[in-house]
């Protein structure tokens, strides 16, 4: 496996670990819909909540929350809407970053809630 794959790996068992200490249920891991894959979709109380984890060696050539661009966006927001429509519910949705940069220097996890409000 490739070293970039492993470390998206321990990107994601990170991402959940964080999630579940604090208090989210876990409903789906890597869920996909055509062309798109959520990475977690959880629960918080009564909010749904779709999670992309980006995980990086180093912030050099930007913070990992960057590399979600407005292509990759558009393709969570419509997985998200398949798995609501799909699963026939009636709750509010919220799309979340986790951006993990982890080196053999640090691990930084930052939770981003309702991270694409601050996409342009």
């Amino acid at each position: 496996m490739a070293q970039h794959n492993k470390l998206g790996e321990l990107g994601e068992e990170m991402a959940l670990n964080h999630l579940v200490k604090n208090s989210y249920i876990i409903v789906e891991k890597n869920w996909r819909f055509k062309k798109a894959e959520i990475d977690i979709i959880a629960q918080k109380e009564d909010i749904l909540v779709c999670v992309e984890v980006k995980t990086r060696s180093t912030s050099e050539f930007g913070d990992p929350q960057d590399f979600v661009d407005a292509k990759k966006i558009k393709l969570l927001v419509k997985a998200m809407n398949q798995y609501v429509e799909s699963n026939d519910l009636d709750v509010d949705v919220r799309f979340d970053v986790i951006a993990i940069i982890h080196n053999k220097y640090q691990t930084k996890l930052e939770h981003i809630e309702d991270a694409f409000l601050y996409f342009d």
